[in-house]
């Protein structure tokens, strides 16, 4: 839960209230400190570090990812949100002997690495006893709270402030009292602070009261009766950030204070000494501390903790205030702060990455090395989700050199960001832009860039910029034994598939090939290498390699790839008629793309589902929200059309259908992985009464479909199109050629049949339809199964009472639970399958609890039957 509310609204009283009634839970507190936002993992560091001696008890690289995160050992965290997932875990491993508790107070003012490793966890939290409680003051800055329970707390109402008010102040004058009312609007700190201050100095407060400003001024006032070695001890701590006694009364020292300076304050209740630590009493107690210091005076005091914090461990900190105490460009204390990014991004910690590499950038003496840095912010801003400040920083560094490495860079990461922001098609011009700068002097990165440029214009159905890039790429000079080779042949490839030249099939497929045998070892052309099989009908290969590409993510812990390698894999298993399968995959990417916030990945894995949802509306709905925004990404709104008509088909809407496969089959992305809707166009336009239409794309399929030896739908057609006793044999041709692919058979039975009755054969039509109405139903295809089943009915059979979920016992389960079962019977335990899933063990159990009954088991062990089948 978050509870949101305006400064003083009683946020932290309310956390102090549910800290002080947890008596039997486990509580862990955490804050965010401002001066602290840019060192990563500093807050998460609070929370956990008491229990690093658990991170034994945690999957190896979370394990080490968390060690990574709080500087325990060296190395580098290989995906920043497997943080997330280890406290998860951790979190999980706590709760095991007792309910844990977890307060974090400020959290607007937390690092954005331990933010993002607490929120991701905090949307994962399922059936383990573990409450997460977040405080969050309004600020400008936005508090990704998408996914939370929100509670928004209000003033107190009247009669209560009139309580709090009498209660603190018994003898303010009426008039006074009604003034302090109205304008404090029931904020309880602005209630007791300015009635303190109206009590001491009424004649300060006789101007107009503002909520906001007024309970700071309350608190400057307080300030400026202190003396004046003791404000600049508590401008010490406001800087500081650590709360560490010892180091603040250290640096005091360098500034020729002493521990007795702190004494006023205490006094004053403005500082709050709890044993070797030292604390302000309410937040905004710091903030008008620092605010209000003469500019001079925060110099002096960053340079004194600068000097106090000497030792390894305090690095980060050490640089940050060197910085802060900079008056003006400093190359030594600019490389400080480089090596300070380079240790945050070896943690994980990509927004303090860009935060150190700008702050480096302004320090900066030499212009090409600003350039050189504000370039790795904009690099960093962009892997930590900050569309807008990578934009920024990378147009400033492209401005401020001539050099082709930095300016191709910059323009990289603003295509990346264009794709999110505009379109593909921008990202696949900014990316073509940026690689003809440096693709003789660096080939490899122009590769990747060239990659993007064309797998973008895919998307986009961008031929003109496809064939573009492919012909820069042409260009392009890089070993044959360069592990790009293979993707550099694969996208030239491509470039004539688009051209329907049966020779663009070999390369594609020896694309696949080389990726499953680790000859291409990249994420990004390995995903590519699977796509591209789809693309040629060598579903097999490409979803095998998918399969193992997903597995390997899991195993390294890259599960900021995942969503990207779900996608074709949840489209892969679709089109080999596995769509439980499919819908495991594509559940588990949305789920996991909506709780690391990558949106573009969010809609692409929707398309998938739109063709997966059972229920019609809900489908229409989803396709609804796609395809608004078809002219910029007609890819993934074909993909959701085709998705609609094969629901309309399977339902007898053939017009409708038709509809749907006509804007499909006569679209941008007609020559992509969408020529495969041309049969389910063809048999619409056919039981629609429209013959004329259904020939309008087939020479294009059955060219495609020769080169790829995809022949068995070609084969369907030509009987859907047959006017005489002809299409008998091109349906049993069909039956011959679909070999193990079942859902196609079946679908083609259906076809069969439905022509055999027409013919009144009726006991060959029956053969044909109980055979593709039983396979539907195994494979969880309850449309077809019913239009199957009607048919059936036609013929006089009487009306069977199963429906697919009770011929399939794994359609009665969730994908989630349907994801579980499939490790669980491959032999893997709770804590394996929660590693592999990004979920707690006790989650993990949770779903094989409720799944146990759906499919009839009792045992684990009987799980094993399931291995085949899933």
């Amino acid at each position: 839960m978050v509870i949101r509310g305006e400064a003083g609204i009683g946020k932290t009283t309310l956390l102090e209230q549910i800290a002080s009634d947890a008596r039997d839970m486990r509580l862990l507190r955490g804050a965010g400190v401002e001066s602290e936002t840019e060192l990563p993992f500093s807050g998460l560091h609070l929370m956990l570090y008491p229990y690093s001696d658990r991170f034994d008890a945690l999957p190896e690289q979370q394990s080490a990812a968390l060690r990574s995160a709080f500087g325990l050992m060296p190395g580098t965290v290989s995906d920043r949100f497997l943080i997330g997932a280890g406290t998860l875990t951790l979190l999980s491993e706590l709760a095991a002997d007792r309910p844990v508790l977890c307060l974090v107070d400020d959290a607007q003012w937390l690092d954005r690495a331990s933010l993002d490793a607490l929120l991701f966890a905090a949307r994962r939290l399922s059936a383990d006893p573990i409450a997460l409680v977040l405080t969050v003051r309004d600020t400008a800055r936005p508090f990704p709270d998408h996914g939370l329970e929100v509670v928004r707390l209000g003033g107190l109402d009247r009669p209560d402030a009139e309580g709090l008010v009498a209660a603190r102040l018994p003898g303010l004058t009426v008039p006074m009292r009604e003034r302090l009312l109205d304008e404090a609007g029931g904020n309880p700190l602005a209630l007791i602070e300015l009635a303190s201050a109206l009590e001491s100095q009424p004649a300060r407060h006789a101007g107009p009261l503002a909520v906001g400003a007024r309970v700071q001024e309350a608190f400057r006032l307080q300030l400026a009766e202190l003396p004046d070695a003791t404000r600049l001890l508590l401008l010490v701590i406001a800087a500081d950030g650590t709360a560490d006694l010892g180091v603040v009364l250290r640096a005091a020292e360098r500034l020729g204070l002493g521990a007795a300076d702190l004494g006023p304050a205490e006094e004053a209740r403005l500082v709050v000494l709890d044993g070797e630590r030292v604390r302000f009493r309410h937040p905004l107690i710091r903030a008008v501390t620092y605010q209000n210091a003469a500019h001079h005076r925060r110099i002096t005091v960053h340079g004194a903790l600068a000097a106090t914090l000497d030792g390894g461990e305090h690095a980060d900190r050490r640089a940050w205030h060197l910085a802060a105490a900079a008056t003006g460009p400093d190359e030594n204390v600019a490389a400080e702060l480089e090596r300070a990014a380079r240790r945050a991004g070896d943690r994980g910690g990509t927004a303090a990455v860009a935060a150190a590499y700008e702050r480096a950038a302004r320090l900066s003496t030499e212009t090409e090395g600003r350039a050189r840095r504000l370039v790795h912010a904009a690099r960093a801003a962009y892997d930590a989700g900050r569309p807008d400040d990578a934009t920024r920083l990378a147009e400033e560094a492209a401005h401020l050199t001539g050099a082709d490495a930095v300016i191709a860079e910059a323009t990289f990461i603003r295509a990346q960001v264009a794709y999110e922001r505009t379109s593909p098609a921008a990202d696949a011009a900014l990316a073509l832009e940026g690689a003809r700068l440096i693709v003789r002097s660096d080939p490899e990165q122009a590769v990747s860039m060239l990659t993007e440029a064309v797998w973008s214009a895919r998307d986009a159905g961008a031929h003109d910029l496809v064939r573009e890039s492919v012909e820069l790429l042409r260009t392009v000079r890089i070993p044959s034994s360069s592990a790009h080779a293979p993707v550099v042949g694969g996208l030239i490839a491509y470039g004539r598939l688009l051209d329907g030249a049966p020779g663009a099939v070999p390369p594609l497929r020896a694309l696949v090939e080389a990726a499953r045998n680790g000859v291409v070892d990249d994420f990004v052309e390995r995903i590519i290498a699977g796509f591209a099989g789809l693309l040629v009908a060598d579903d097999r290969g490409a979803t095998a390699l998918l399969e193992d590409l997903a597995a390997q993510a899991r195993t390294q812990g890259a599960l900021g790839w995942l969503p990207y390698i779900l996608e074709p894999l949840a489209i892969g298993r679709l089109l080999l008629g596995d769509p439980h399968g499919a819908e495991s995959a594509a559940a588990e990417g949305l789920s996991l793309a909506s709780d690391i916030g990558m949106d573009m990945q969010v809609t692409a894995l929707t398309c998938v589902t739109v063709r997966l949802e059972s229920d019609a509306e809900r489908s229409r709905a989803l396709a609804a929200d796609v395809r608004k925004h078809a002219d910029l990404h007609p890819t993934n709104a074909a993909l959701a059309s085709w998705g609609l008509g094969l629901h309309d088909l399977a339902d007898g809407r053939a017009d409708a259908a038709l509809d749907h496969l006509d804007a499909v089959c006569s679209g941008p992305a007609r020559h992509d992985l969408l020529i495969r809707a041309v049969p389910d166009h063809a048999e619409a336009a056919v039981r629609a009464g429209r013959p004329d239409l259904a020939r309008a794309h087939l020479s294009a399929f059955e060219t495609w479909a020769a080169a790829t030896s995809f022949t068995a739908q070609v084969s369907r057609c030509r009987a859907l199109l047959s006017d005489g006793d002809d299409a008998d044999a091109h349906y049993r041709t069909a039956l011959d050629l679909h070999g193990d692919r079942a859902y196609d058979a079946a679908r083609t039975r259906l076809l069969y049949g439905e022509w055999l009755r027409r013919r009144r054969r009726r006991s060959d039509a029956r053969a044909e339809l109980t055979a593709a109405r039983d396979t539907f139903a195994r494979l969880g295809a309850g449309g077809w199964a019913d239009r199957a089943r009607a048919e059936l009915e036609a013929l006089g059979d009487r009306p069977s009472a199963d429906r697919a979920g009770d011929a399939d016992p794994l359609g009665r389960l969730t994908p989630q639970e349907l994801q579980v079962v499939r490790l669980a019977a491959a032999g893997l335990s709770n804590r394996e399958i929660a590693a592999q899933l990004y979920l707690s063990p006790r989650t993990v159990g949770h779903h094989l609890y409720k799944a146990y009954p759906k499919i009839g088991v009792t045992r684990r062990m009987e799980l094993a039957r399931f291995v085949s089948v899933i």
